[in-house]
């Protein structure tokens, strides 16, 4: 077996930020990434919107918070130096209607105290200057947002990753963890590695790698699936960045907004629609085994019991245009479904402890010779590489 001093599981942008931070703090450390996909960033990285999220969202002083402020920064000049392109473009978040009034000035204080600048409550007149089609009584101008593809991103990773001597093994799927006495065995469907150190960034499968190492682990991978429309391309004058609404505080997404990509198209979405295949990216995908596993998590039962509403206003929205134009009028009232062209989809690994707590914080799981990360939603792909720098910390101060 040849030996490793830390093994990566998941190449997509977190696992490969991880081993760029811990390349960059001790180049001498001999490093493999495992993937057991034919790509790197399959999954959540390469079917996310594209944005580079400011920060404005987070409660101030979480791993979110704390993590995006920083990645951003991290990201913007890794772009600069590897000629990654980027557009930070700014954002609108729009209230529709009186009742949302609240939550927007909630928004703009933790803005404020998440460190962004330049942010600007907005009249009514003054959003229509910025986006003359949007609808609202009031908004929030935010500067910092961007646009940008994650998935060249991480492929530029990759790229340093492997100029500098890191291993990438693609097509190669972890079967187990075994913690022994100085090291760890990590064994696939090709082989059996000798490490130091493990890291897993596991995305859709974090729990149930995780658990391989942690069987007591107390929360579950619920998956939702995403899906997009696309403007046409001569209805993309209708939006001329990115329009989002005001999040409800109690659903653990952002509901349908319009984004303007890095390649000049302009998505409109997504809903967030219960997914019964973890890796599943159409209507009809489906696994008997992430179904039921889902089904009978107890924390799953609560969740459904306090948004069977919203879950079920989801799956229509999911299989009737109309109700997704509907929902999409509410921000562009022009829009209709003459407009809209199929987009893509992804989905969104949403952990849930025993308790129907959907989690909206990063969250790792870590033990002497093994650091899983078990939760790593939006912002995680802005926050990569500080979410990466943590975990190489972490790491090296074992080492030294």
């Amino acid at each position: 077996m040849n030996h490793h001093n830390i093994t990566i599981i998941g190449a997509g942008i977190v696992g490969l930020a991880t081993g760029l931070k811990i390349l960059e703090k001790n180049p001498d450390l001999k490093i493999l990434i495992i993937e057991k996909e034919d790509k790197v960033a399959k999954h959540q990285t390469g079917n996310n919107s594209g944005v580079i999220h400011s920060g404005i969202y987070y409660k101030p002083g979480s791993l979110k918070a704390v993590n995006c402020r920083k990645g951003y920064d991290m990201l913007l000049q890794f772009c600069d130096e590897h000629d990654v392109q980027y557009d930070i473009c700014g954002k609108v978040i729009t209230a529709t209607s009186e009742d949302q009034l609240p939550y927007l000035d909630n928004l703009f204080e933790r803005g404020i105290a998440n460190g962004l600048t330049g942010l600007k409550k907005l009249t009514e007149a003054e959003l229509k200057e910025i986006e003359p089609h949007v609808k609202g009584i009031a908004g929030i101008q935010v500067h910092q947002t961007g646009i940008i593809d994650f998935l060249e991103v991480s492929k530029k990773y990759a790229e340093v990753l492997q100029s500098k001597g890191v291993e990438i093994r693609l097509n190669e799927t972890l079967l187990d963890i075994k913690v022994k006495v100085g090291g760890c065995e990590v064994i696939t469907n090709k082989s059996t590695h000798s490490t130091d150190y493990v890291v897993t960034c596991a995305g859709l499968q974090s729990d149930r790698v995780a658990k391989l190492t942690h069987p007591d682990l107390p929360l579950r991978i619920i998956p939702f699936r995403g899906e997009y429309y696309k403007l046409k391309k001569e209805k993309r004058s209708l939006v001329n960045n990115l329009i989002y609404p005001v999040p409800d505080p109690a659903f653990p997404f952002l509901g349908v907004h319009f984004t303007r990509m890095i390649d000049g198209e302009v998505e409109a979405g997504p809903n967030a629609v219960l997914s019964f295949k973890r890796e599943g990216y159409t209507k009809t995908s489906f696994s008997a085994k992430d179904t039921f596993e889902t089904f009978t998590w107890p924390g799953f039962i609560r969740i459904a019991g306090k948004f069977m509403k919203t879950g079920l206003g989801e799956f229509y929205r999911s299989y009737s245009k109309a109700a997704f134009v509907r929902a999409l009028q509410k921000l562009i009232p022009e829009i209709t479904a003459d407009d809209l062209v199929p987009g893509g989809a992804g989905v969104r690994a949403q952990a849930c402890d025993k308790n129907g707590g959907l989690l909206d914080d990063f969250y790792f799981a870590e033990s002497e010779r093994v650091f899983h990360v078990c939760n790593a939603p939006s912002p995680a792909a802005t926050s990569s590489l500080s979410i990466g720098e943590h975990i190489a910390e972490k790491l090296l101060k074992r080492f030294s």
